[in-house]
């Protein structure tokens, strides 16, 4: 009787645990290991439609400090340097900045080089097949919305380093609407030398937190009753727009993974009517709520905007 009491219980903790393993999240967070601690020099294309944008991705990791250089090779050019919760913009015509940030705002959601178990309520985490990318064994993982309002996240990951080889935003059709490939990589032993040479740089000191929270302009003149679930606000001010100096009132939104931005303001002139345009997998929806106008803006469906720009009312 206890022998069969040791089995049996043996059993149920066993498929326990195996309940809990899913070898897809595994990997993800391998991938994210991966990119805090190797050294590694990229290159890669950012593919939205007719549009190419092409960047250079290095990173290394020196005793205990990390370094990460993010650049925009096409037009003006963009940069972007960090040394561990510290990072600095090169923008065109703009004096740099810095944020204290343990991430780079760049085309790759910063959540996946994060803890992916705050996606774990509305995402589900799939293995794929195997392929080739940039000439290297690719293992799938796919990210998939457990509902219809947001997109797939498909990752080809490296068979050997586990680092990231191509990237894309995929609908519940399964088609590709906007891809990230790496045409290079090389997995270094060493540091690249360019990145060392960060540590003799100064850097401007971090923007205080007072400036970045903006509380004082705070957005209080609206609702916004739906958004999808697990989307919560990370922010709302109200600033004029650079476009047109127009004075609008923000709202950014998030779920962990993408983003969403909600700009109200009075009507411009000349009738216009509601509308979509996409780019890839961005959205801009467009709503003309009598007399005011909504955009929303961010990588979902364009019904999901849709659904988000006519829920803004008035705040009673």
């Amino acid at each position: 009787m206890k022998v069969i009491t040791f089995v049996l219980s043996f059993a149920l903790s066993f498929n326990a645990f195996a309940s809990d393993t899913n070898p897809a999240k595994d990997l993800l967070l391998k991938m994210a290991d991966a990119v805090h601690n190797r050294n590694f020099d990229a290159s890669f294309v950012v593919v939205k439609g007719k549009t190419m944008e092409p960047y250079r991705w290095v990173h290394a990791k020196q005793g205990n400090t990390e370094l990460e250089h993010l650049s925009l090779l096409n037009g003006a050019g963009l940069e972007m340097v960090r040394v561990d919760d510290q990072v600095t913009y090169f923008e065109p015509q703009s004096e740099p900045y810095s944020l204290k940030t343990d991430s780079i705002a760049g085309p790759i959601p910063e959540v996946l080089f994060k803890d992916i178990d705050r996606l774990s309520a509305h995402y589900d985490f799939v293995l794929g097949g195997k392929g080739r990318i940039a000439g290297r064994a690719a293992q799938l993982v796919r990210i998939e919305s457990k509902d219809e309002y947001k997109y797939n996240y498909w990752i080809w990951l490296d068979m050997e380093s586990s680092l990231l080889l191509k990237a894309a935003y995929v609908n519940h059709e399964g088609d590709a609407l906007e891809q990230l490939q790496l045409t290079h990589i090389s997995v270094t032993e060493q540091p690249a030398n360019m990145l060392l040479e960060v540590l003799n740089r100064n850097f401007p000191t971090p923007l205080p937190e007072s400036v970045l929270e903006n509380t004082e302009n705070e957005a209080t003149n609206w609702e916004i009753s739906w958004v999808p679930d697990g989307f919560k606000l990370l922010k709302s001010d109200r600033h004029k727009l650079d476009l047109n100096n127009e004075l609008t009132d923000y709202y950014l939104y998030s779920d962990g993974f993408v983003e969403v931005s909600v700009f109200i303001q009075r009507p411009l002139p000349g009738k216009r009517l509601s509308g979509a345009l996409t780019s890839g997998a961005t959205t801009v929806y467009v709503h003309n709520g009598g007399n005011f106008d909504v955009s929303v803006v961010g990588n979902v469906p364009s019904m999901t905007a849709k659904a988000i720009a006519e829920s803004v009312t008035r705040a009673l």
